[in-house]
């Protein structure tokens, strides 16, 4: 019964109006902006690279930590797990729907996290506080306050890590050791959630810092051998490529594609971590209002980048590598991360499975430290700095009871959670537009940005 009331309200949370909200807030963006994301992207990506900015301004994180702390949060088993699920959905359309989402993603990043910049807060100790609640009460008045302490609870409920931990277990018991039968005793499960634990502690007990130093090593480092992998799969395969993209056009506005794909990056893919790139639910801002600069525009254009990296171009490997070796037509009834490994297998053998076991887990465990970082602030918003302390210790009692428990309920709450997200995030994001619009126009023709072009020009002639 509660189950069914559950499913009824997950389905009322992520029905049409919801479709409306995402996918029509991110073409409006991008028409409102005149793709200002795409037409000043050179210009995003020097700025990740440090070269053209000198990192003075409130904040903690630089361009790149900060990129790195928000891709943390969806690279992993949303890449690698989600996109198996959008295809066994949808079939090889699948993919064209992915791509579309991502494109209006980037827009609508712009926005959102511009928007988290500048609206952001600096309590009496010096802390920088930045997101979707501090946006709607800086930004839109107190009238809207009940929209900001909705992302925040909700925030509370989406950020628990039951799932990542989970799915950390199932690989070590169906994928790495798969038949050995104390590993899929309780006494496992609950050795597993303390050690996780300890680990969990020992980073998030440094704080933000220390959460975006680990990610910015290891986020990179981890997709980058993934993306080696993919390529070498890809390349092994070659003759099939031509194929396989004409199948993901042909097939993607079948019926079954409309349904697997764009649904499925909607509400499959951003509530169960597939491959969406969170853009619109404002769990990127958190960590994108932590970034150390006086020009929310230019934190606004890093983020934009976050979409391009974690859908067009990570995700699409794994849907390529996935259809390039056949296994979903071979499926048998496999889906996620076992669908996933099936199509390294078939490319590596045994070795293949075992390298993307691996990744799974480093850039899954990543992103169980930045929900920790998100939860906190929501936590923080609600409850006051104080108060703070205690969500570590409430923080990982939950790594530890997601080793243990079975989630198919808690998982939909967790679900209908990420779509109450989007909701203060999108709403604030479009009333608020016409400031990202002045305030880009003030960048672009101010003194900002010709420093940087002049920069640019140096660093090109020398």
């Amino acid at each position: 019964m509660i189950e069914e009331w559950i499913n009824a309200f997950v389905g009322f949370i992520w029905g049409k109006p919801m479709l409306i909200l995402l996918v029509g807030g991110g073409v409006f963006f991008t028409l409102y902006g005149k793709l200002t994301p795409f037409r000043y992207m050179a210009h995003s990506i020097k700025l990740l690279t440090g070269k053209v900015d000198d990192g003075s301004g409130h904040g903690d994180l630089s361009h790149r930590k900060a990129l790195a702390a928000a891709l943390s949060g969806t690279l992993g088993l949303g890449n690698i797990a989600g996109v198996a699920l959008a295809l066994s959905a949808g079939g090889p359309g699948a993919v064209f729907w992915m791509w579309l989402t991502a494109l209006l993603g980037v827009s609508t990043k712009f926005y959102t996290c511009t928007l988290g910049v500048m609206y952001r807060h600096k309590d009496a100790n010096g802390n920088v506080h930045g997101g979707p609640m501090y946006t709607v009460r800086h930004g839109l008045g107190p009238k809207f306050k009940w929209l900001a302490v909705m992302f925040a609870i909700a925030g509370l409920m989406g950020f628990v890590p039951s799932f990542q931990i989970n799915q950390l277990g199932a690989v070590v018991q169906t994928q790495l050791f798969p038949g050995v039968a104390w590993l899929e005793s309780s006494a496992f499960s609950w050795a597993l959630g303390i050690v996780l634990a300890i680990f969990v502690g020992m980073v998030i007990w440094g704080g933000l810092k220390r959460v975006a130093d680990v990610a910015g090593a290891l986020v990179p480092l981890m997709a980058g051998s993934y993306m080696v992998m993919a390529i070498a799969a890809l390349a092994i395969n070659a003759e099939r490529v031509p194929a396989v993209f004409q199948s993901i056009f042909t097939s993607a506005f079948s019926p079954d594609a409309m349904f697997g794909g764009l649904i499925s990056v909607v509400i499959v893919g951003v509530s169960r971590g597939a491959f969406s790139n969170e853009a619109g639910i404002g769990t990127e801002v958190m960590a994108h209002s932590a970034a150390k600069t006086n020009e929310p525009v230019r934190e606004g254009l890093v983020a934009s980048l976050g979409p391009i990296i974690d859908t067009l171009i990570v995700c699409s490997c794994t849907a390529l590598v996935i259809l390039v070796t056949g296994v979903l037509d071979q499926a048998d009834g496999m889906q996620g991360v076992s669908l996933t490994m099936a199509a390294f297998k078939a490319a590596f053998g045994a070795p293949g499975a075992w390298l993307l076991a691996a990744q799974v887990l480093v850039l899954s465990f990543t992103t169980v430290f930045t929900f920790w970082y998100y939860g906190y602030k929501c936590f923080v918003y609600l409850f006051g700095e104080k108060a703070g302390q205690y969500y570590k210790y409430l923080y990982l009692s939950l790594v530890v009871l997601g080793a243990v428990l079975s989630l198919d309920v808690v998982f939909l709450f967790l679900i209908g959670a990420y779509g109450l997200m989007a909701v203060p995030t999108m709403v604030s994001g479009l009333l608020l537009a016409p400031k990202v619009n002045q305030a880009a126009k003030a960048y672009f023709s101010g003194h900002a940005y010709q420093r940087t072009r002049q920069t640019e020009s140096r660093a090109t002639h020398h």
